[in-house]
């Protein structure tokens, strides 16, 4: 069926979401050119929505675009910033287009009636019975993108139940992020496996009373937004605290909940920046270096996460009560620097990028290129296992140089950076192989999947998912040995488990079709 602009902009009205847009009133004007000539205006008003043909009123903002590029965009064939970038569509009032768009459900040629009766074929693929030691812990899950999903995650995989809530008209983002196959993120499978699905509309009546009834079976509630937003939800703790004195509730944020910066935007490079953890990154030239990936988002957001679910799980053993842990990535990202903090506190002297004994400052604890352009790993700390690095290389007159200064040390490290440029570093790895001196490759990213530790250590999943065929996701990294758990389902699709979570909340099937019917679930 091909689809029209002119569809897609008839059934505005029809997609329309009343509780995005009480107290906001504007105007927008929409001039369609190409295989097709449209010209229509959008009015809202406090809740409210009309459609005209033709040019009305003083825009607030206005759209022009050919048709063809309007239906791929409104199909979600089309990237919207791109076609900004390039010119394909111009939108006079980019921030009030943004709030339109939170007004309106995606376009999907799909009625409702259809969606309602294939809501039993759409959402009932199979879930094996979950194992290990966080089996019976429910788990809901508020978060998007990358800190805290990655958390859940892993909990799913400890075996805990994790129902990843969504918005069915504004999804989890980063189910459209790229790289994509048949249209699914991989970015978004590898953060989401062994979760189930549950897509409501928490702004309606309907949808916020299904999280209240799902709040009571609840264990954890992991949130990730900033203060204030869950309660103006009405899912905020004080509010959910009621329903289920037992429940432990988790807040992610960049700066926590009652600082000054609490309010503040941020992402991991402002984390670590605050944090200290940037500043002490870079070369010897004093240029600072962000690190490749993100450290306060996963060590200070995920990591910190998990502690917070597992500690508060332990203490409402002891107490009964549930509790509610205020994560934020700041803080967490601060003990990074606790090395180098200490040394400052007993010196009261900065020390440079590069200029930490453990950051690039020593010979024998540094990074070095090969003669093929391959980079290896020299972890020589301990004179122990400099002098049998010397010895490996027939260099057993650096053995004494090690502590050197100024320089020295700059000349040893030159002579240690001109060895290693002498063989590729396949032969550095077979000459050192089984010498116990800290020497290893440095993986890239093509290098890890085959590395041979990497898998024996089983750090790889591999996962099934219809429109991408097989793939691979990092596996949790917690081995326990008497513990046994496989835990192992592809990431879900949107709303893949309502009907099941439903059924187990003791909803009917005339009620969900009802739901369904009203697009309060997907």
């Amino acid at each position: 069926m091909n689809i029209t602009a002119q569809q897609i902009i008839e059934s505005i009205p029809f997609r329309f979401r009343a509780e995005k847009a009480e107290n906001y009133t504007a105007t927008f004007q929409f001039e369609i050119t190409g295989d097709e000539n449209l010209q229509y205006t959008v009015t809202i008003n406090n809740g409210k929505c009309e459609l005209q043909k033709g040019l009305t009123g003083k825009p607030d903002c206005t759209i022009k675009t050919k048709a063809s590029i309007y239906v791929e965009l409104e199909t979600g064939k089309a990237n919207p910033q791109m076609a900004l970038m390039m010119g394909k569509i111009k939108v006079s009032n980019l921030a009030a287009m943004m709030q339109f768009a939170k007004c309106f459900r995606k376009f999907t040629s799909i009625n409702t009636e259809e969606s309602a009766a294939s809501l039993s074929t759409q959402h009932s693929k199979l879930r094996t019975p979950k194992t290990g030691p966080l089996k019976g812990v429910k788990i809901i899950d508020f978060t998007r993108l990358l800190p805290g999903p990655l958390a859940t995650m892993f909990l799913a995989d400890l075996g805990a139940d994790v129902i990843k809530v969504e918005d069915p008209d504004n999804p989890d983002h980063i189910r459209g992020f790229a790289p994509q196959i048949n249209g699914m993120s991989m970015l978004y499978l590898s953060l989401n496996r062994n979760k189930r699905s549950l897509a409501v509309n928490t702004l309606s009546k309907e949808g916020k009373q299904i999280i209240y009834d799902l709040i009571k079976t609840a264990d954890v509630l992991i949130e990730q937004y900033r203060p204030g937003v869950m309660k103006e939800m009405g899912f905020g703790y004080e509010e959910l605290s009621k329903l289920n004195p037992k429940l432990i509730y988790v807040s992610i944020t960049g700066y926590g909940q009652t600082s000054s910066r609490a309010m503040d935007a941020g992402h991991d490079l402002n984390y670590i920046a605050i944090a200290g953890a940037l500043g002490i990154t870079g070369a010897a030239n004093g240029d600072i270096t962000i690190p490749g990936f993100q450290l306060a988002d996963i060590a200070g957001g995920s990591y910190m996460a998990m502690n917070a679910v597992t500690a508060a799980l332990y203490q409402r053993e002891r107490t009964g009560k549930g509790e509610w842990i205020d994560v934020a990535m700041t803080d967490a990202a601060v003990p990074f620097t606790a090395l180098q903090f200490a040394a400052y506190q007993g010196t009261k002297q900065n020390i440079p990028r590069a200029g930490f004994e453990l950051s690039g400052a020593m010979a024998n604890y540094n990074v070095y290129k090969c003669k093929d352009g391959k980079q290896v790993a020299l972890g020589s700390l301990e004179p122990k296992f400099w002098n049998k690095f010397c010895a490996k290389v027939g260099r057993t007159d650096w053995n004494e140089k090690l502590l050197q200064q100024g320089e020295e040390l700059q000349k040893l490290k030159q002579e240690v950076k001109e060895l290693f440029l002498t063989k590729p570093r396949e032969d550095w790895l077979e000459l050192f192989k089984g010498e116990d001196f800290c020497f290893t490759t440095i993986n890239e990213l093509p290098d890890m999947e085959t590395d041979t530790y990497l898998n024996e250590r089983n750090m790889f999943v591999e996962n099934e998912h219809a429109a991408v065929g097989k793939y691979k996701t990092i596996n949790q990294p917690l081995k326990f040995l008497q513990t046994k758990f496989d835990n192992n389902w592809s990431a879900p699709d949107l709303g893949d488990d309502s009907l099941t979570v439903l059924k187990e909340l003791n909803y009917n099937e005339e009620q969900i079709k009802e739901l369904m019917n009203k697009n309060v679930i997907k």
